[in-house]
């Protein structure tokens, strides 16, 4: 594997945390994911389940985790069964964990064949009566897409034990998974430490003319370079009037003399994601405009960073409250707004937030929970809490102008002052245009 070896410590506490939750008449399943297909006999990049991962450690396909903290024998308390390898599939796809080296990554002891899976949830099903499913309910996701292990195995465990009952874990994995360990955040601030070196690459790469999929691929260069598998997410590379686009992917335009380039990219780093947006002007100067519209993002972002991103605060209500006051400020003293105008709607409490004047510019939220899904898990009460890594991203987007700027690090939500991860990234407009000037 590309990353450092994580201590087996981390997944040893996870399971406990869980155990703890789980009541003594039911036991808990957890499926990995599927090797994803492409089409024909072409598969895509393997992906672990991130509860699973959580749990685990383990990073290949079926993988499957019971835990049982009820039982009377200590040692079927908790049994990890991995896909038995042999030489057929070395030489084809490579090593796979032996049951000792799936011990030495996860901390369980007792480790089965995949095969034997079965027979051993017939035994168990025969003495509790409870047990406890994964299912995808994240905030974000709709009606599943892609039918996952977790969906298949969920059927066919219903239609197999019919008169058993059955309980959700994803709003225990959700709460359990919010607050990051010291070594997640070492994980964490290893993903930012590697996007740092790509963003300082194409600080030196970038200048009129060159192609944004150019600019994604120095990216990239770094990131595999520095023991990533690549992007967290698929990267955004938006030139011009490209910026105003939230999720723009094409990444095929040229960067052109005078514009800004969007950059919202962030590498992976042992499954653990960052996420990190940046926006430069590609000619490694600002205009007068370009540097006050910055300078206004920036305000916000550090107000975020400094003073409203805080443990027991509702991560909406800094944007529907304070975060959208300030950036009215920022827009009536850019001369996008009227004063007047910002003073009698605020009056109008019935007004819905989207039809706000402000939401012109500024049309998307300013924080999400980031881990080991790019947006992680959630508190059911939506409330930052210690030791939360969330992101601020606050940004401006002025169609008419021809240009957007979007700023983005990742913090630890900390009562005693939070930590940016992203602390040593170039943000301010003289450091931006310094450095760039320096590979001229």
């Amino acid at each position: 594997m590309k990353y450092r070896t994580i201590p087996s410590d981390l997944f040893t506490s996870n399971r406990a945390k869980l155990a703890a939750e789980i009541p003594p008449n039911a036991f808990a399943i957890f499926q990995s994911a599927e090797i994803p297909w492409r089409s024909a006999d072409g598969s895509m990049k393997f992906i672990q389940n991130s509860d699973l991962f959580y749990l685990t450690g383990v990073d290949q396909e079926e993988t499957i985790l019971v835990l049982c903290p009820g039982h009377p024998d200590p040692e079927l308390r908790e049994i990890l069964f991995v896909r038995e390898t042999s030489e057929l599939i070395t030489i084809w796809e490579g090593y796979k964990l032996d049951k000792n080296q799936a011990t030495e990554v996860s901390g369980v002891k007792n480790v089965q064949w995949t095969s034997e899976f079965e027979s051993f949830l017939r035994r168990l099903a025969r003495q509790f009566d409870h047990i406890l499913l994964n299912y995808n309910e994240h905030l974000r996701s709709a009606v599943p897409i892609n039918y996952s292990r977790d969906d298949a195995f969920r059927r066919w465990c219903q239609d197999r034990y019919p008169d058993h009952t059955y309980g959700r874990l994803a709003p225990i994995m959700h709460r359990l998974r919010v607050e990051k360990s010291e070594t997640e955040i070492e994980l964490l601030q290893t993903a930012c430490d590697i996007t740092a070196k790509g963003f300082d690459r194409v600080l030196k790469f970038m200048k009129p003319g060159v192609m944004e999929y150019e600019v994604e691929a120095e990216f990239l260069h770094e990131f595999v370079r520095h023991g990533s598998r690549g992007f967290a997410y698929e990267p955004i590379i938006a030139s011009g009037k490209n910026g105003f686009i939230l999720h723009y992917l094409s990444n095929d335009q040229r960067c052109e003399d005078g514009q800004m380039v969007l950059m919202d990219v962030a590498a992976e780093y042992a499954n653990y994601n960052a996420d990190l947006t940046r926006t430069i002007p590609v000619n490694g100067k600002f205009t007068a405009r370009q540097r006050d519209v910055y300078n206004a993002v920036l305000r916000i972002f550090r107000l975020c960073v400094d003073e409203l991103v805080v443990p027991g605060k509702k991560m909406k209500e800094i944007y529907h409250k304070e975060v959208a006051r300030a950036m009215e400020d920022e827009l009536i003293g850019l001369g996008l707004l009227d004063k007047n105008e910002v003073a009698e709607e605020r009056k109008d409490e019935e007004k819905k937030e989207e039809d706000k004047l402000y939401r012109k510019y500024f049309m998307h939220g300013v924080s999400h929970s980031l881990g080991i899904d790019v947006h992680d898990v959630t508190p059911s009460d939506n409330m930052f809490v210690e030791n939360m890594c969330v992101t601020v991203e606050p940004g401006i987007y002025l169609p008419d102008e021809g240009f957007a700027v979007r700023l983005e690090n990742d913090i630890i939500v900390r009562k005693d002052g939070n930590i940016d991860l992203m602390a040593d990234i170039p943000i301010e407009a003289d450091e931006i245009e310094a450095l760039m000037a320096e590979a001229k």
